[in-house]
């Protein structure tokens, strides 16, 4: 990991946002608000986000029952690996393990969970730009940096969102387009696997198609950020600070846009630094705000990593396989296979309704 330059990038631009983040402090007073916290309030905090990581489950199954019923119980753990995936391996690497895991357990491709996993984060962003919205009555003068945030993202979530309702609703004529372009402009020895891929991904939209599953996913992201949202409420009470719960529904919306950044594992400074500032705007001195938001990171990092921990560990998935799974997300052509039909006088060709042989699937 240490010879990427994708970890390098990240680590400059966590660099970047701490420098940002912590200039003009002494560190040691930061330090201090740090050690008087009263950090019995974490306790309901971090139930409250776990709970939330159990709607994020729910939400999961969801969006994979058209493709296969898979128990609760049986996606909790992968869902919990993959948090703790994203929290130690840097540009979202934990979104891939989860796709992997399920693939090795569920037999589900690659491709099609990656659908719904991107699925899941347009709706994430959708919510961020709804908290951001609700809040923006009562921030004291709008910053030009959280003006600008708000513009770019929700440009980019609902393009996303119109790209991706298009596709699921007009499956037919997306194919043909796709087809078509893999077909002019792909290299031949890959168009096999871009075809099935993309077959494959199209499968993992299917949820979309339905106004009622819109609904559904739109209403457990809603409750997911609300009860992580009370989570930073709670940890307000550590440090004997009080704002709105608005304030807090724009700094969770702003620190989660933030985090789509690229970054060093951990979102480190990519959330810091824009938490604090969201803190400052509504007077918040900045000492106070840096230790909470310190605090409040290392509350969201750390129980999910320990937990995703001993899930590796107990089901016996280890560091070497979530270094395959790291090292896969890093080439998704290379570790995809398509299926190699059997010897048949006309080309083979490639449907979206294909069978697929397990184990090579895409």
């Amino acid at each position: 990991m240490l010879k990427s330059w994708k970890f390098w990038l990240g680590a400059l631009i966590s660099a970047f946002f701490l420098m940002f983040a912590l200039r003009g402090l002494k560190l040691d007073e930061v330090w201090r608000g740090i050690q008087s916290a009263n950090y019995w309030w974490l306790i309901p905090g971090v139930l409250a986000y776990f709970i939330g990581v159990w709607a994020r489950t729910w939400r999961w199954y969801y969006l994979l029952r058209p493709m296969k019923p898979i128990t609760l119980g049986s996606m909790w753990p992968i869902v919990v690996i993959g948090y703790m995936g994203n929290n130690v391996y840097p540009f979202r690497a934990g979104e891939f393990i989860r796709a992997y895991i399920l693939r090795q357990r569920e037999g589900i491709s690659i491709s099609a969970s990656l659908a719904t996993i991107v699925v899941e984060r347009i709706f994430d962003g959708l919510i961020m730009l709804l908290f951001v919205f609700i809040a923006l009555p009562i921030v004291p003068g709008l910053p030009d940096w959280l003006r600008q945030t708000v513009i770019f993202a929700s440009a980019a979530f609902f393009g996303a969102l119109t790209l991706f309702l298009g596709m699921a609703t007009r499956p037919a004529q997306s194919q043909r387009l796709y087809r078509w372009g893999i077909g002019r402009f792909a290299p031949a020895r890959v168009q096999p696997r871009l075809l099935l891929m993309a077959d494959r991904f199209m499968e993992g939209l299917a949820s979309l198609a339905s106004l009622r599953d819109i609904l559904m996913i739109f209403f457990t992201s809603l409750v997911i950020w609300l009860l992580e949202t009370i989570k930073y409420w709670f940890v307000t009470y550590a440090f004997n600070f009080t704002v709105s719960f608005f304030a807090l529904m724009l700094m969770n919306g702003v620190v989660n846009l933030a985090t789509t950044i690229p970054s060093a594992p951990g979102y480190v400074g990519t959330f810091d630094g824009p938490g604090i500032e969201v803190l400052k705007v509504f007077g918040i001195d900045p000492v106070t705000a840096t230790a909470y938001t310190l605090v409040l990171h290392a509350a969201l990092w750390l129980p999910i990593t320990l937990l995703g921990a001993w899930y590796m560990i107990s089901q016996d998935f280890g560091w070497h396989d979530i270094g395959v799974a790291v090292e896969a997300s890093q080439s998704v052509l290379a570790e995809e296979e398509p299926a190699q039909p059997e010897p048949e006088p006309n080309p083979p060709t490639v449907s979206l309704n294909s069978d697929i042989p397990a184990g090579r699937e895409v």
